[in-house]
């Protein structure tokens, strides 16, 4: 039986200078006063919000290029980040990632340790898979700090990236393989890691869902997907008719179909604008998709369940993304600057933050999804007989999310553009 995989990675990459930094009174992430009790919560809020932010400045940095990567990765690494910052850089990260102003360093330390645990035992119950991992590659020549080492134990690996740092790369790059299942390969290409650096943040996520509906393999067919009013390209398309959640926001300009994975936890949104002939359509969606309208979708506000025939792309992409550019248009500040103050990790070292690889892939077929959705439907008519099926043919440009209703959390998301 055919599986559908799909994992992203987000890697960090940090060389190294030299500036002393003083040690807290109570422990590295700051003093412990009462732990909020609301922080789990309180850690994935800010996570929808940051998630809307990175895929505007992805788009805005590919307007029409097939997109896809894993919000989720991307915070998870920053997260570490913050953990090991201090200062001006603190500040910085802790508004691009949205977190509660009410929740100290240690608040949040808490909710992202909560968070680690309840996603390995969900995962070990679950009808679907979804693994998230952390690594903090450290130059054994790096004096970090006992506290550092204490909290993030599972995550802090020491390697000798002074003398052998292919050797690191390669041992980097085998790990991210395994987390992925083997989908992302060469996450740090030849060159990117040598004997300057001294440190190395990598998050892995990686899914495997399975429909909940699933599409019947004897329907997909050849049919065309309007790129533009000018240009057409075959697809294999997917069918199937069932009853799904759907809506129409006129806020958006698009219909929107979600689509469950096994486990019930779990659902691709997809995004559908009208066909247009100046291809504003998809754009005009973007700008609008605000927290606000995010959270009405996944509600269910105006959702309602229908009989729908669906027509869906069969598809896979793979998509690398610089990071350093994208994340300064959020507001990281100094982070990749030289004066970037990372000094919770050393008490020795000034360790600066070179570079940000963030390399997603997605297989879409019959049986699954990781974190890819296709969907286009002709016209915005909704019939009027309830007894016949709405039509929603993903033939055109739409926006697809992953979401995770239990942490809620964005997983993934894209913009499907044009068949490869």
């Amino acid at each position: 039986m055919l599986r559908i995989m799909k994992p992203l990675v987000t890697v960090l990459m940090i060389c190294l200078a030299g500036i002393y930094c003083q040690e807290p009174v109570t422990t590295c992430l700051g003093p412990i006063y009462s732990m909020n009790k609301l922080g789990y919560q309180s850690l994935y809020t800010g996570q929808q919000d940051f998630s809307l932010a990175l895929l505007n400045a992805i788009n805005m940095a590919s307007p029409n290029e097939n997109l896809f990567f894993s919000p989720y990765s991307t915070y998870q690494a920053l997260l570490i980040a913050f953990f090991l910052s201090g200062n001006q850089t603190e500040m910085f990260l802790r508004n691009t990632l949205r977190l509660d102003k009410t929740m100290s360093k240690n608040d949040v330390e808490a909710a992202y340790k909560l968070d680690k645990l309840r996603t390995n035992f969900t995962d070990a119950l679950a009808a679907y898979k979804f693994t998230s991992a952390n690594k903090i590659y450290v130059s054994d020549a790096i004096e970090v700090r006992n506290c550092i080492m204490n909290l993030f134990r599972d995550e802090i690996s020491q390697i000798n990236f002074k003398q052998q740092p292919e050797d690191a790369r390669n041992k980097i790059n085998e790990w991210v393989e395994t987390r992925t299942n083997n989908m992302i390969k060469d996450l740090l290409p030849p060159g990117s890691v040598d004997d300057s650096t001294d440190l190395v943040l990598v998050n892995a996520a990686y899914f495997k869902g399975i429909w909940l509906k699933k599409f019947n393999p004897a329907q997909t067919a050849q049919e065309i997907f309007y790129v533009s009013s000018t240009k057409q390209i075959m697809v294999d398309m997917m069918h199937i008719e069932d009853t799904f959640n759907y809506e129409v926001s006129e806020t958006l300009g698009a219909h929107i179909l979600e689509m469950p994975y096994k486990g019930d936890n779990i659902s691709m949104y997809i995004l559908l604008p009208p066909f247009s002939k100046t291809n504003d359509a998809l754009e005009n969606t973007l700008s609008k998709l605000t927290l606000e309208e995010f959270r009405k979708i996944v509600k269910g506000n105006n959702a309602f369940k229908q009989s729908i025939q669906v027509s869906l792309p069969k598809f896979s992409l793979e998509h690398t993304i610089e990071l350093v550019p994208i994340l300064e248009k959020m507001g990281v500040g100094n982070l990749f600057r030289s004066d970037v103050d990372l000094s919770a990790l050393s008490i020795k070292n000034h360790v600066t933050l070179g570079r940000g690889i963030h390399k997603a892939r997605i297989i879409i077929n019959e049986n699954g999804a990781e974190a890819a959705a296709a969907t286009a439907l002709v016209g915005w008519r909704i019939m009027e007989d309830e007894d016949e099926p709405l039509e929603f043919k993903c033939n055109r440009p739409f926006i697809f999310l992953i979401f995770n209703k239990d942490r809620n959390t964005i997983l993934f998301t894209g913009v499907f553009r044009k068949p490869q």
